[in-house]
Formats: C-alpha cells, structure tokens, sequence
C-alpha cells in the first residue's frame, strides 16, 4: 500500500476508510497509531488526520489507557441501521418470494421483540389450502419455530427461557403451573433451542396454533441471529422427511439472495 493512489478519487477519503476497515479487523483490542499507519503503508502524520475526522463523527475513539484506537459506535451503528426491522422486510422480499414459489408454502421473515416474535413479511404459496397469518402479528416466541430459531442463536440460556415460558402462557387460562412444571416446560424449551443449534433449523408442531406445523432458518449477522425465516404448512404434511427436505431447499435458495453480511447457519 502506498500513501497515494490513483484509483481513489479522494484520497483523504479513501485513506478514512481504510483506517475504518483496519479498526474493524483488529476488532476490540484496537491499533496503536504505528501499528495502523505501518499496516496502511502510510505517515503517521497522514494517518493521524484520518484518525481525527474519523473520532470527530464518533467512528473512531481512542481508549486513554491504552492509547488504541477502536472503532466507534457510530461505524457500528452503519449496519444496525441497514439492517433494521424497517429495511429487513424490503431486502429481504425477493428472496421470500422464491423460497415460496420454490416449495409452495406459506413464508414468513420474523424478528424478536421481547420475548415475542413479531412477523414483518410474508409470501403466500400459490396452492388453494392456505394457512392465514398476518404481518405484524406477535406470537410466544418460545412456541414458534421463527422464535426457537432466533433465541438458539442469539445465547439465550436455562435461566432467561423462565421468562420466555411464562410469556407463552399470556392469555391462556390463567396459570396454576407448579414450579416443577414450570421447570420441565423450560427444560422442553431448552431442549428445542439445543435441537435447533445441532441442526441448524428449528421446528415447531402444533405448539402455537392446532393443526400448523413450522420450520425456520436464523439469519446470521456476525454468528448471531438478527431476524429468521419459517415455512409453514399444515401439520399433516410436515413430516420428518418433508421437514428436513424443506431445510435443504431453504439452504439452496435463500443464501446467493441475501443481503451481504447476513448468513445461513
């Protein structure tokens, strides 16, 4: 790397932006001004006013112990932003669509919200028996393949599924679980949260609403799980060999459409 370049336009800018990509790489220990300038082939002088404009916009701080610099919050914040629950469902559109017209079901794209899944997109097959849904609906998210899929990997633990199990259980009859119950129903939960980790797919049957049956994909950013995908027909023809036929396809069909930095388990 030399300190100019005739590819860039702007060099200052392009010399920001390569100081950001380092800071990336270098993750939360951080570089010292040397280590960057010599890993950028620059001036210190160069890089140190690159570093300035960067720590002015938050995209860059300086730890005063160590005297590293670390990426800022607001370079962070770059691909929250992209990829929120706002954005998610018009990224992500197309390659529910083909996943729908690929195995013929019912599609739906899914985030958390509390302990709840909330779905923000779905893609209706074209065949006559339909299964209704809603965008916008919120379920237990422990109940559903979308929520199972989404809390397996996003580190949810024994102790944080108590509050997850009790969540499945509003508005029901009101609960007369003892705490034994209670603790075999987070046990069963964590049991499908570990299912779903080993396979990479997470199931559902019958458990949210009689006679549908569930699976669904995490979507991955950074090996945890910011949204997820489910297909959901009903109950009598999700068997265990449709199940895992429809994982396959999931597998084949929604990565090459996926937004760049979002993956597949």
């Amino acid at each position: 790397m030399t300190e100019t370049s005739s590819a860039s336009p702007v060099e200052s800018v392009d010399r920001a932006l390569l100081a950001l990509q380092a800071l990336a790489r270098a993750g939360s220990r951080g570089l010292t001004l040397a280590e960057l300038a010599s890993s950028l082939g620059l001036h210190k002088t160069t890089v140190h006013r690159a570093l300035q404009a960067l720590r002015y916009r938050g995209f860059a701080v300086q730890d005063a112990a160590s005297g590293h610099y670390v990426l800022g919050p607001s370079a962070t914040l770059l691909a929250d932003d992209f990829l929120s629950d706002e954005n998610l469902p018009l990224m992500l559109h197309p390659a529910l669509v083909a996943l729908s017209g690929d195995v013929d079901e019912l599609v739906h794209l899914g985030v958390l919200s509390g302990p709840h899944v909330v779905y923000l997109d779905k893609v209706e097959p074209a065949r006559p028996v339909r299964v209704w849904s809603a965008v916008g609906r919120r379920s237990p998210a422990v109940r559903t393949a979308l929520g199972r899929a989404l809390l397996a990997y996003r580190g949810a633990d024994r102790a944080a599924l108590a509050g997850y199990v009790r969540a499945g259980e509003e508005g029901t009859a009101p609960s007369t679980a003892t705490a034994t119950e209670e603790a075999a129903a987070v046990e069963s939960a964590w049991e499908a949260l570990e299912a779903a980790r080993a396979r990479g797919y997470a199931t559902e049957r019958e458990e949210n609403e009689p006679g549908i049956s569930c699976v669904a994909v995490p979507l991955l950013r950074s090996g945890s799980a910011i949204a997820a995908v489910s297909l959901t027909a009903p109950a009598e023809r999700m068997t265990t060999e449709r199940l895992e036929w429809l994982h396959g396809r999931m597998r084949a069909v929604l990565p090459q459409l996926l937004p760049a930095g979002l993956t597949l388990p």
